[in-house]
């Protein structure tokens, strides 16, 4: 059995979880991966991996050996990136982390495009609004929305997006509509979980006087669809990305408030590990969502 293989296989067993993503993952069967992680530590005189029914996880001497297959795989895809950058053909696989509801609404028309434009690369995208990490997880980028560039690694603005307090025009009929930042604390709110600041909300009034006010949330929800459907129920005001709002404030049924007060403005980025160089498919890839989103703003 081919020696890279067995390794290939590994460390897809490590990066996915299970034998079956790996399988899925490089587009093999179960039974293959299972064959090539076993003739691997028959071949080592040493178990890689615990497997129970339930979970599956790396010996000591695995963790020792999956850093160095990881390190040789990568060492080779760099060297096929370099290769690439000269025909200038960017070719690999790429994997991408993106928030849920951006992920769906904004970045999924975009993958098809991508691949038949570039139609050597393949690409593995996966939607969560956790912060994943890039290296553990495995990544080759991300896209995050947040108010500053991660510091550790490298960031490309991609857009930006403005937070947008709303309620249901039900809701506010029957509990009043909030005049101040403070009249919120009085108020039911629905907040995001992964909000950075949590249950504090910041405001900037005409003076350019940042108010933060401290509310009680009826409803703690780390999706924001769940929260605008909550606020579309009356249960609630709801601070929102833009992008998220944009048919329901146009159709009245979220209305804006606070008007004259205004709210914090996240950048939407593309985050990827500090490289001495990128590899070609991660930079066309980059340059692709970054022109997309250039010419939506234009």
């Amino acid at each position: 059995m081919d020696k890279f293989q067995e390794m290939q296989a590994f460390v897809a067993v490590v990066d996915n979880g299970s034998f079956v993503r790996a399988a899925q993952a490089l587009n093999t069967s179960k039974a293959a991966i299972s064959r090539q992680v076993g003739d691997l530590e028959q071949r080592l005189g040493i178990r890689l991996l615990h497997r129970t029914t339930r979970k599956l996880s790396m010996t000591d001497e695995g963790q020792l050996f999956y850093v160095r297959c990881s390190d040789l795989l990568h060492g080779l895809s760099e060297a096929e990136s370099e290769l690439s950058l000269r025909r200038g053909e960017p070719a690999g696989h790429l994997r991408i982390s993106a928030p849920v509801t951006f992920g769906i609404s904004h970045l999924a028309p975009l993958w098809g495009r991508f691949l038949q434009k570039y139609p050597k690369i393949s690409m593995e995208v996966s939607l969560s609004d956790r912060t994943v990490d890039l290296v553990e997880d495995g990544f080759d980028v991300a896209i995050r929305i947040s108010r500053t560039p991660h510091p550790t690694f490298i960031t490309r603005k991609l857009a930006k997006t403005t937070m947008v307090l709303c309620a249901s025009p039900a809701y506010l009929r029957q509990h009043g509509v909030p005049e101040h930042p403070n009249d919120l604390s009085n108020h039911s709110v629905i907040s995001y979980t992964y909000w950075s600041s949590k249950d504090e909300w910041e405001f900037i009034n005409k003076s350019g006087i940042i108010e933060t006010v401290k509310t009680k949330p009826r409803l703690h929800a780390n999706s924001g669809d769940t929260c605008v459907a909550a606020a579309l129920q009356d249960q609630g005001i709801i601070l929102q990305p833009d992008f998220l709002l944009k048919d329901e404030l146009q159709k009245g049924s979220l209305q804006p408030l606070l008007e004259d007060y205004q709210t914090v403005e996240l950048g939407i980025y593309a985050v990827y590990s500090s490289r001495r160089q990128l590899p070609l498919k991660l930079r066309y890839l980059i340059d692709f969502l970054a022109a997309h989103f250039a010419e939506k703003v234009n």
